[in-house]
């Protein structure tokens, strides 16, 4: 049968892959350094997706007991109403409607607040880690660029003092593009595992955001890789 669901410990498993050719290849990079966490990111992530998927409970047993309490507490209350005292006048009886009224609006907005109090408490986790990932994306953005393909066609008199070191070769240069686009691609299966198990949708949109992020970045990653391969099929006399 064909999984229908992304897997935690795989997705886990292929940062830790990718974590260590970073380091093997870019040994003192700060990318490698990057990518170590995002492994640990990512298996707090596959623990944390889980946990929130799973229903609460010891929270959905409090809530029903407050609920069940706060019935008991009104039907209690009905038997000591005594009826007959009631004014039998209009505006005693309009006055004694809107109470009434008043009253189940107000008991009916305490209900929802306690049925989706359990609603609340796990979009507010998920939107926090999606948060994070998010705070990855830029960071693997910014390690990608100052990595100017144009370079490798050899002006490097028009660097100043202040210019950043780029001595990587053709090859090298378009392994580390490759190696932020895999990272971004990770960062958007991480951010998914909060949605495919709950059917939140300011949680589905805010994962929507960091896998649209995460698909813009890697656009430009892979608009340099295009520049260099471009360039490495340019003849040599053009």
């Amino acid at each position: 049968m064909m999984a229908r669901k992304l897997d935690p410990a795989r997705i886990v498993e292929t940062l830790a892959r990718l974590q260590a050719r970073i380091a093997e290849r870019f040994p003192e990079s700060g990318l490698a350094q990057v990518c170590a966490e995002m492994v640990e990111t990512g298996r707090t992530t596959a623990a944390t997706a889980h946990a929130i998927a799973k229903p609460n409970i010891a929270l959905r047993v409090g809530v029903a007991a407050i609920i069940a309490l706060g019935v008991a507490g009104q039907l209690i209350a009905a038997r000591f109403l005594q009826i007959e005292r009631l004014h039998t006048d209009a505006a005693s009886l309009v006055q004694g409607l809107d109470a009434a009224v008043n009253l189940l609006l107000l008991a009916a907005g305490g209900v929802w607040f306690l049925l989706t109090l359990e609603e609340r408490f796990k979009r507010r986790s998920a939107l926090a880690a999606l948060h994070e990932l998010r705070s990855f994306a830029h960071v693997i953005d910014m390690h990608q660029l100052t990595k100017d393909p144009t370079l490798l066609l050899g002006a490097f008199h028009m660097r100043t003092k202040a210019s950043a070191a780029r001595a990587m070769s053709e090859f090298e240069l378009t392994r580390y593009l490759e190696y932020c686009s895999e990272m971004l691609s990770l960062i958007g299966k991480l951010a998914a595992l909060y949605g495919q198990d709950m059917r939140d949708g300011v949680v589905i949109e805010a994962v929507n955001d960091v896998e649209s992020l995460t698909t813009n970045l890697s656009r430009k990653v892979w608009q340099k890789i295009t520049i260099i391969k471009q360039l490495d099929e340019k003849p040599a006399d053009a």
